[in-house]
């Protein structure tokens, strides 16, 4: 693990420390916050520095009424829904550890979680971003009200950039009010039942769900045995969410019971009181490596969620689906002892998501075993434009090595 950091407490302090970095010492670092995804996308070496920004936590200006917000990019995501619940806001994205990771770290991870089906992922929020690039530049995208959209794209391309290009240093968002009810519905079905069709029919639905996921019957037995939500034994179960005013989610409720009755399921429970917090955030934390040997991120056609899941199932991978959106997340089993182990059972996932225009990529796995399993996969005509824009903003190669873009 690096031991040396850089820890500025201020925009201009960490403008000038890369500067200085850039021109003389030339030290491999990255950005990081609460370090939530530190090990994420490849291993941090022993030389690399980390670039620490937890001191650049400030509310720069909140205007309630115009629902947007800019803030320092240390700031702790939990803080940020804390201070935005006090107008009665939100950011609508789901991001696991909430009380340890930044704003800036789940920006450059791009992580979302369940609600991305109804709300969408940061990419939709972000309206202005300031950083500061591997030379010690500052520069800013968009701006702070909605309509500006001048120099997004180049916001965009910090989103889920994992600190290779810039360090995030402000970011100007727009925000949703916070929801009166939220209800929750899970139908559980045999292992071997074919869900794809209950997967279309509730793409199609009449209702308008925020959460749509399916788990396989190990990620259930996870989930249950972590947070004690008495799940059904044995099933995959099909996990729906509403939120609104209370008509709206009755109504929706009511509505997707029916809409599921010709499908069969085991069981539908309906929770309504004041557990869905417990249930909806034992979903969220779901994705986040634990102790799993491999945690993966699979993309595809959401209409091959179910065959996918079946793979993982087969392979005794606990998966949870992003139904509504293709995005799968995957901890290999105990089993996984070795790295060979791991590449054996990530190989015939990977081909399947490949082989439909998707990508499996390796989020964590045992330190040791870094440079021994394949991380990425195959690499997309995106990689050569990514590469690109690499050396514009970060010609010394000194930001985030050993991560995608090298």
């Amino acid at each position: 693990m690096p031991t040396t950091e850089w820890t500025p407490t201020t925009v201009s302090e960490l403008s000038r420390i890369v500067s200085e970095n850039f021109q003389e010492q030339k030290s491999s670092f990255m950005p990081v916050g609460g370090r939530t995804s530190l090990h994420s996308a490849g291993q941090v070496s022993g030389e690399t520095v980390l670039l620490e920004t937890g001191e650049l936590n400030q509310i720069i200006e909140y205007p309630s009424r115009d629902m947007t917000i800019t803030v320092e990019a240390g700031i702790r995501f939990e803080t940020l829904q804390e201070e935005l619940a006090k107008e009665k806001q939100r950011l609508p994205i789901d991001i696991p550890q909430a009380s340890r990771a930044s704003l800036g770290g789940a920006i450059a991870s791009n992580t979302s979680g369940p609600s991305r089906f109804g709300y969408g992922t940061f990419r939709d929020y972000v309206i202005g971003i300031s950083a500061v690039d591997g030379q010690g530049r500052l520069f800013s995208a968009g701006g702070k009200v909605v309509k500006n959209v001048a120099g997004y794209d180049l916001g965009k391309l910090l989103i889920g950039s994992m600190g290779t290009l810039a360090t995030i240093t402000e970011v100007t968002l727009k925000l949703r009010p916070i929801f009166e009810t939220r209800v929750i519905v899970i139908a559980s079905f045999e292992p071997e039942f074919d869900l794809d069709a209950v997967l279309v029919a509730m793409n199609k639905s009449a209702t308008r769900p925020c959460v749509l996921d399916l788990l396989n019957t190990k990620a259930a037995w996870q989930l249950d045995g972590e947070a004690n939500l008495k799940l059904p034994d044995g099933k995959t179960l099909l996990w729906i969410e509403y939120e609104g005013t209370a008509a709206e989610t009755n109504w929706q409720t009511t509505t997707v019971i029916e809409e599921l009755k010709q499908y069969r399921p085991v069981d539908v429970v309906t929770i309504q009181d004041d557990s869905h917090e417990q249930f909806h955030d034992a979903l969220r934390e779901f994705q986040t490596a634990s102790d799993d040997p491999v945690t993966f991120r699979a993309s595809l056609p959401k209409s091959l969620c179910a065959e996918f899941l079946k793979l993982a199932t087969d392979a005794n991978v606990a998966a949870q689906a992003h139904a509504g959106n293709g995005v799968v997340y995957g901890h290999l089993p105990d089993r996984c002892t070795t790295p060979q182990i791991a590449n054996e059972i990530l190989l015939p996932l990977r081909n399947f998501a490949e082989s439909h225009q998707g990508a499996l990529t390796v989020l964590s796995s045992d330190g040791e075993w870094a440079d021994k399993i394949d991380l990425y996969g195959r690499k997309n005509s995106a990689w050569e434009l990514m590469s690109r824009v690499k050396e514009t903003l970060d010609p010394g190669k000194l930001m985030s090595p050993n991560r995608f873009i090298t």
